[in-house]
Formats: structure tokens, C-alpha cells, sequence
């Protein structure tokens, strides 16, 4: 090997020290552990999510786990970080509308959406899977993230005034998000049918919500 080729080497190397390679690792592994316990999610529920089945998926010892995440609910936080992810990448997959009902309504269907690919996801995020997970501060900042192209129609609207301004934004999302939850929670309680059944309630309520926010703009 020239020297020019050992230069090329050494400047390219990328050097770190003990620390950085252990944080690394912790991290990587950290999110083997996600992963695992986001299989079990989706494949047996959320109930089939504790530490000892975790472990038994990662072929470790519990104590790795703990040391990890501290406990169970430290896990349910990652999950609840993946599933707001998850419910962006939804809303960013929804197409552009130029009129604002539709676009609401195009974002609602994907809420709708989501809640029928991640079932269990939605679950721990909304539908208090994990008894004793309560979102903290980082994991409603994923939810607000989650949300923004909701947020930002509703802003839009307001600014143009197409939505009456005795609300702020945040509470109209709220409105819209409680409502639309509710119908998609009373359906995983079976009390709306079978999913076409509900589906057409869901449509039935976002068409009526879009239609009282933007009177005029009824798509």
C-alpha cells in the first residue's frame, strides 16, 4: 500500500473514543429491545408487551432490559415515540387538497387509517392499553409533531377566516381529534358493528365536523 493510500486511510478514519463506542452500543441495542417489543405489539397485542416476554423475544435476561428502560412503562414510552412516527408518516402520506374541508377530511381518513393498520399502537397511544403509562412530556411533544399538518390546516383556515375565531387551534384540533377518537374507540368497544359499519359513522362524523368548521367550503 502507497503512502498515499495510508494518508487517504488516516484522514478518513473516524476515531472514538471508549465512551462514544459504549453509548453507541447502548443505543443500538436499545433499539433491538424497541423493535422486539414492537413485533409483540403487532403480532399478539398489547397485552403480550411485558419485560419477561421481551427478553424471551431478545434471547437476554430481564435484568438487560430493565437496565435499559428501567421498566415497563420506560418501554411503553419508546413504543408510544414509534407509533407518533408512524401516525406522521400517515398524515404525511395524504394528499395536498387546495380546499380545506377536503383537506380535513383527507387527514381524518388517515387517522381512521392508522388506527386500522396499527391497531395496537393506537391502542397504547389513545386508548390506555398500558394501564399504568401515562404520556410524559416527550411523548406529548411526539404527539403534537404527529399532528402538525392537522394543526397547520386548522391555523390556515383561521388566518384566511374560514373558521370563526372563537377558538384557538389547539382546542379546534382537540374538538376535531376527541371526536373523531371517539368514534374509532366506541368501534374497537364493538359497539358500532363491523368495520364497514363504522367506518361509515367515522365518515359520517368527519363530514359533519369539516362541514360545521368550514360552512362554506363543504367538500
Amino acid at each position: 500500500m502507497s503512502d498515499q493510500d495510508n494518508s487517504v486511510n488516516t484522514n478518513t478514519r473516524v476515531l472514538k473514543t471508549y465512551q462514544e463506542a459504549r453509548l453507541q452500543n447502548i443505543e443500538n441495542l436499545r433499539k433491538l429491545v424497541v423493535d422486539a417489543a414492537a413485533t409483540l405489539l403487532q403480532e399478539e397485542g398489547p397485552e403480550a408487551v411485558t419485560v419477561r416476554k421481551v427478553a424471551q423475544k431478545m434471547d437476554c435476561s430481564t435484568k438487560i432490559i430493565y437496565s435499559l428502560f428501567v421498566n415497563k412503562e420506560g418501554l411503553a414510552q419508546q413504543l408510544y415515540l414509534e407509533g407518533c412516527k408512524l401516525l406522521a408518516n400517515e398524515f404525511e402520506g395524504t394528499p395536498q387538497a387546495a380546499d380545506p374541508a377536503q383537506h380535513l377530511l383527507n387527514l381524518g381518513e388517515a387517522f381512521w387509517q392508522f388506527g386500522q393498520r396499527y391497531s395496537s399502537y393506537y391502542k397504547l397511544m389513545f386508548g390506555g392499553a398500558f394501564a399504568d403509562f401515562k404520556p410524559d412530556e416527550e411523548s406529548m411533544h411526539g404527539t403534537v409533531t404527529a399532528m402538525r399538518q392537522l394543526l397547520t390546516v386548522v391555523s390556515n383556515a383561521q388566518e384566511q377566516g374560514l373558521i370563526p375565531g372563537q377558538y384557538d387551534t389547539e382546542s379546534v384540533v382537540r374538538i376535531v381529534w376527541s371526536s373523531l377518537h371517539g368514534v374509532i374507540h366506541l368501534y374497537m368497544g364493538g359497539h358500532l358493528g363491523d368495520v364497514l359499519s363504522a367506518h361509515a359513522v367515522y365518515k359520517q362524523t368527519l363530514s359533519l365536523i369539516a362541514g360545521s368548521l368550514l360552512p362554506n367550503h363543504s367538500a
